[in-house]
């Protein structure tokens, strides 16, 4: 056993030297993950910026108004002079300027009718569109309570009842109403997609995890026709641990691949926590360790450098497609009949459970049982056809 983890560390040493392999296994899925965090780690929120031109310079309103923009964590506010608004709406630097006039706290002071003016170059561009639907939907609601302020005190008139504790009054039920509003909005997705993080982060880890190890299965090939395996037996290893060594080493290289991919993902992304981390680390374990014992399976009936190529390809292709693992199987389909003799739609269908729908180690039993079924398989039927010397 000591021999065989020997092997295996020498293997990993040599795997870490190799820049070529290295980079091929560990630089990959960075830049894979890099590429998806640019795609999908923006976010689907607005976000924009609301350029303001104040000349009502310590109105009250025109105060409120800015401070509920601001609170509004899709816009950010910028507030400029009315000559640089110009010159840039000229320049086509700005589409969308909102100007408060100087009369806007004074009029509504007064319980007449203010407005505010959108100086907009053509049609203000989709993001000023959007701010200027915001700034909207905030104005109609300063309408709004100051409307209902207005026909409180008209009906309290002459009751005796002060005016500062009808407002402390309004100011409380507002303040309730904010906290636990009387109309809530609950979303339903129909028809949409699923995360596109929680759906192809599942599939490019077990795309990566599976071609990396059986491509593995070119360089046993080499070293048994360069007679490197041959040597080893010479010393007082044998074959059943230069094996093990093997398997190992194999095991060892995805499991660094795919440990720098979670970690990466889900830092960045925040996925989950420690235990939905734990459980994909559970799950790429055996995994990898089912893949690397096809990995050697590979090797071992290949004859040329190229067979195995070839047959790695072949195998991880028809194993990713089989397993829809970058779109959607339709239910009772001929494919989704097919996929059951995919690794890859078990290792799938167990991080996307972990991932996308918060599931725990028991909600994945199926799913790592017949994973372990083709690791122990595979590893029985690899030590058997696993050679040392062509034939």
């Amino acid at each position: 056993m000591i021999k065989a983890l020997y092997i295996a560390l020498l293997q990993v040493r040599m795997y870490l030297q190799d820049r070529g392999d290295l980079g091929f296994s560990l630089l990959l899925p960075i830049i894979t993950f890099a590429l998806m965090y640019g795609a999908f780690g923006g976010g689907l929120e607005f976000n924009g910026t609301a350029h303001i031109v104040n000349n009502d310079k310590g109105g009250v309103f025109a105060e409120r108004l800015i401070e509920k923009l601001k609170q509004d964590n899709s816009v950010n506010v910028e507030l400029i002079s009315i000559s640089e608004a110009n010159a840039k709406l000229d320049r086509s630097d700005l589409l969308m300027v909102i100007v408060i006039p100087d009369d806007f706290s004074r009029k509504l002071t007064a319980g007449e009718p203010a407005e505010l003016m959108f100086k907009q170059r053509g049609n203000g561009g989709d993001e000023g569109q959007i701010v200027s639907s915001i700034v909207g939907g905030i104005a109609d609601s300063m309408s709004q309570d100051l409307k209902i302020r207005s026909q409180v005190g008209n009906v309290l008139e002459g009751s005796g009842i002060p005016q500062q504790e009808i407002k402390q009054k309004i100011d409380t039920l507002q303040a309730e109403e904010e906290k636990s509003p009387t109309i809530s909005v609950r979303e339903e997705t129909i028809g949409g997609g699923p995360d596109p993080v929680d759906f192809f982060l599942p599939g490019i880890l077990t795309m990566y995890v599976l071609f990396a190890i059986t491509m593995n299965a070119r360089v046993l090939v080499e070293e048994r026709k360069k007679g490197t395996l041959e040597r080893l037996l010479t010393t007082r290893l044998t074959i059943g641990q230069l094996f093990l060594g093997k398997f190992t080493a194999n095991w060892s290289r995805g499991f660094i691949q795919a440990l720098i991919l979670l970690a990466l993902s889900y830092a960045v992304f925040q996925i989950g926590g420690v235990a939905s981390f734990g459980v994909c680390v559970i799950i790429a374990i055996v995994l990898i360790a089912a893949v690397s014992s096809l990995g050697l399976i590979i090797g071992s009936i290949a004859r040329t450098e190229d067979q195995s190529t070839w047959i790695s390809v072949f195998f991880t292709m028809t194993m990713v497609i089989l397993s829809g693992t970058f779109f959607e199987i339709s239910e009772g389909s001929v494919m989704d009949t097919l996929s059951i003799i995919s690794i890859n739609t078990y290792a799938n269908d167990a991080f996307r459970t972990i991932i996308a729908e918060g599931g725990s180690l028991g909600d994945v039993g199926f799913e790592l049982l017949v994973m372990a079924c083709v690791a122990i398989a595979g590893f029985l039927l690899s030590r058997f056809i696993f050679k040392a010397i062509p034939s």
